[in-house]
């Protein structure tokens, strides 16, 4: 036995024939790791990169005390406790062009917002509660210390981490690297991923159908998800039901990609080939997942490629990569794996459950009187894209849970940013 499957074979409550969720999931991210590489890129170019190295503040954010609004700057000893006062109003500091006057006690500086806060003023009086007469502005009581003021470095301090190695990168990071003045960042080098559908009743798009075929929409949905996560992909199209052709796609994926991801063939029954071929290649498991859509699932390595051999069924395509070959992927990038976010929210409608697999429905989230529910998007046949496409989240049916009352609480994964 190799030493893949030896190493799974030995590991507690691993069953094949009946692997629950999470236990899959676990089982996957124990054995995969990030992969060797690095490269320094320009920080635009970082959005959906991982982060290889710590990132250190090298000024300050911001800069200086600053205004967080529009009014006047003052010293808070020089206001009243009990009514109204009358400063004396100094000049004006504007963002980028500071104040550089002199600003005596019982002064006060008309401000816009981030400019400077010169020393001595300690507190911002907003424009809409200030009236002026003539050169003077009138503070009402009531303003409290230190209001309204943005501190030097209260967003990041030089010198301390401002991003760690591991993040992932999106528009806020890519932001506040920017706000660092920083050009380029070290990144973890992209995923390579190859993507290819098994069988002979697959025709690509754009030829007529035969008696008998289906469009292969698999690998645009795979090609879908993978951008998501910034992976170059290798399309590698098609693969008829030949032992020779499969063997050379997966050896020229695996010569060529960090990981493999098939659709179809890994079923029971499924083209026996498929199953024997990815088994003499490369150390591989498979699995059946006690789980609805998506039960039949490969995992393993063929040569130096984690290759995940998914259902052949559109929504069992997409359910099993964000279950599993999502966080596998993200670990690989050097990200930390976070499961995804699940909340709970009232089930509009009874539900249909046996104990003894997790479900995930297609659902639609939506709000009634201001409160949250979630119902299914109609029927959930593995095969039904369009149900996908419909749905904005997926509804969680735990594995050792059963029916579902009209009313009851259950899990949901919301979609918004993932599909």
């Amino acid at each position: 036995m190799n030493s893949l499957l030896q190493a799974l074979s030995c590991t507690d409550g691993y069953d094949p024939n009946s692997l629950a969720v999470s236990r899959a999931r676990e089982l996957i991210l124990s054995l995969v790791a990030t992969v060797a590489g690095r490269e320094r890129a320009f920080v635009r170019l970082g959005l959906d990169r991982v982060l290889a190295e710590d990132v250190i503040a090298p000024v300050n954010v911001p800069a200086h005390d600053n205004s967080a609004m529009d009014g006047y700057a003052v010293r808070h000893a020089d206001l009243a406790a009990d009514g109204e006062t009358r400063l004396t109003i100094a000049g004006t500091a504007f963002a980028g062009r500071p104040f550089d006057g002199a600003l005596p006690a019982g002064s006060a500086l008309r401000i816009m917002t981030g400019a400077i806060l010169p020393a001595g003023l300690d507190t911002i009086v907003i424009q809409e509660v200030a009236r002026t007469e003539g050169s003077m502005v009138v503070i009402p009581a009531g303003q409290r210390a230190g209001q309204h003021c943005r501190r030097a470095g209260e967003d990041l301090k030089a010198g301390e981490p401002a991003l760690k190695a591991g993040k992932l990168l999106r528009p806020a990071e890519i932001g506040l690297l920017a706000s660092q003045g920083l050009v380029e960042v070290m990144l973890h080098r992209r995923l390579r991923v190859a993507v290819l559908s098994t069988g002979d009743e697959l025709c690509s798009i754009g030829s007529p159908l035969k008696d008998g075929q289906v469009y292969d929409s698999n690998r645009y949905t795979l090609w879908g998800m993978l951008q998501r996560l910034g992976c170059e992909v290798l399309d590698m199209g098609v693969v008829r039901d030949d032992p020779a052709t499969l063997e050379a796609a997966l050896a020229e994926a695996a010569g060529n990609c960090d990981a493999i991801i098939t659709s179809g063939g890994v079923s029971v029954g499924e083209a026996d080939f498929v199953r024997e071929l990815m088994a003499r290649l490369g150390e591989v498991a498979f699995w059946n997942i006690a789980m609805k859509p998506g039960r039949p699932m490969a995992f393993g390595k063929i040569g130096n490629a984690w290759l995940f051999g998914l259902p052949g069924n559109p929504v069992a395509v997409m359910v099993t990569f964000y279950q599993f070959v999502r966080p596998a992927l993200l670990k690989m990038m050097g990200a930390e794996p976070a499961p995804l976010p699940t909340f709970t929210v009232p089930c509009a409608v009874a539900l249909r459950k046996s104990p003894g697999r997790t479900e995930f429905l297609r659902g639609r989230l939506f709000q009634d009187q201001g409160a949250w529910h979630v119902q299914p998007t109609g029927a959930q046949g593995s095969g039904i894209l369009r149900s996908m496409s419909e749905a904005n989240c997926f509804i969680v049916l735990e594995h050792d849970r059963g029916n579902v009352a009209a009313g009851e609480p259950v899990g949901v994964q919301a979609m918004d940013g993932l599909v």
